[in-house]
């Protein structure tokens, strides 16, 4: 079923009185993070009053990060604890400790539990061979989590430069394309460009009368490369 983004807008902002009844939704989402970047990105976020996903990593020295995240009502998803694409994707128990122990931290430091997940990677990596992942899926379903990949990459992932401009045309360019767009982006200690892209991402896509940005919940229907089988 297809999530409607008008009811969530409305969940979400219930003093307002809202004329669209199914706009498009889009969502920006934020891998890898959080790290020097994170508070331009959330401040940027603030100043166009958008709320956003963060699929977060393990990083004690971003305590404070993780609990604006969770303040300024962004959703906040756990990418695992470690990011070690080697060690994460050996096994199955691998997986469930790293993503345990980011689980527990993000309780400890922000009160929320968080059952929302994206495979470092995506689900479609290729570190991960075929059968551990169907053993990954199948255990966050045991474990009432939610996995999410993304129909647009902004290209920002790349290890050489990408400039501000590009980053902007990759997501731009696509957003039209999908009815439910999940956007793919960083905010990793280099992704400075990504920060000057999202104000351009941001306006270019509030002047469309019948999208709307919104974060992932649980009621969000998930992108998903690889199925369960």
């Amino acid at each position: 079923m297809r999530v409607n983004p008008g009811k969530i807008l409305k969940w979400l902002y219930p003093d307002v009185v809202w004329e669209i009844d199914d706009p498009e939704g889009i969502y920006l989402t934020f891998d890898d993070g959080p790290s020097k970047v994170t508070p331009a990105v959330l401040q940027v976020l603030k100043q166009y009053e958008v709320k956003a996903t963060f699929f977060v990593c393990g990083n004690e020295r971003y305590m404070e990060e993780y609990q604006r995240i969770v303040k300024e009502g962004h959703t906040l998803g756990m990418h695992s604890y470690s990011h070690k694409f080697r060690e994460i994707y050996q096994s199955t128990e691998a997986f469930a400790e790293d993503m345990n122990k980011l689980r527990a931290y993000l309780y400890e430091v922000t009160g929320v539990e968080s059952n929302i997940v994206r495979f470092p990677g995506g689900s479609s990596n290729t570190i991960c061979k075929t059968d551990v992942m169907q053993d990954l899926i199948a255990y966050l379903s045991q474990e009432k989590m939610i996995y999410f990949d993304w129909n647009i990459s902004c290209g920002d992932a790349a290890s050489s430069y990408i400039s501000a401009e590009r980053i902007a045309q990759n997501v731009l360019d696509n957003v039209s394309k999908y009815g439910s767009a999940v956007v793919l982006l960083h905010d990793a200690s280099n992704k400075d460009t990504t920060v000057e892209a999202l104000p351009i991402i941001i306006e270019k896509i509030l002047e469309s009368e019948d999208t709307v940005l919104l974060p992932i919940t649980e009621d969000t229907t998930p992108i998903q490369h690889v199925q369960a089988n």
